[in-house]
């Protein structure tokens, strides 16, 4: 064999030799799949509508809305509720059947005769969660913010933040029979995208 074909079979194995030790070296630093970290698990979505709370993602005619009732409910007259009421061409829904003054009706349902428990039940209900369902007439414009947001989430399985949520809103005796029913079963609020009240009922 002439001298420069030995020179090519020795430069030609020296090249081989270096690429299969440049390949082992890459897999020695290289995990094995089964020796991967497993990838971090997503964090639950929440199941149906989104829970909101406090005044960001509301609109600006519901946020009126419900400052005029917190108003209200923190002047401690249930008088004073009028005002929100009036803000409405018709007057939000009170109880299942037509009521003739709905401050008279609130009155009579309350423990003192005045009305202030009621107010107390507004306050701590529009501090709490609330959703967004599509319930109102006007397609366009069909998002009714509903409080507190167990009306549409329910009241079995709570972590333990909504469970001391829904403790301040109802006794526990009452969450108990709520959990029994299987639904929450107090004072529910109604506003609509445009700001109109559309209830107020149990």
């Amino acid at each position: 064999m002439a001298p420069g074909s030995n020179r090519s079979v020795f430069c030609a194995a020296v090249f081989l030799l270096a690429a299969t030790v440049l390949v082992h070296a890459m897999d020695a630093t290289r995990p094995a799949l089964s020796q991967r970290p497993p990838a971090k698990a997503r964090p639950a979505r929440e199941v149906g509508n989104p829970v909101g709370y406090g005044t960001i993602g509301l609109p600006a005619p519901v946020v009126e809305m419900r400052e005029a009732i917190l108003a209200a409910a923190r002047s401690g007259q249930l008088e004073d509720l009028r005002t929100a009421i009036e803000l409405n061409e018709i007057k939000p829904v009170i109880a299942d059947t037509g009521v003739g003054d709905p401050i008279a009706h609130l009155k009579a349902l309350s423990a003192d005769g005045e009305g202030r428990d009621v107010l107390v039940a507004l306050s701590a209900i529009l501090e709490a969660g609330w959703v967004a369902l599509p319930l109102g007439r006007d397609l366009e414009n069909n998002r009714v913010y509903v409080w507190p947001h167990f009306v549409e989430t329910g009241v079995r399985g709570l972590s333990p933040e909504r469970a001391a949520e829904l403790s301040r809103l109802v006794a526990p005796a009452e969450v108990a029979a709520m959990q029994a029913a299987g639904r929450y079963g107090s004072w529910r609020i109604g506003i609509g995208a445009d700001g109109v009240w559309h209830f107020l009922t149990k």
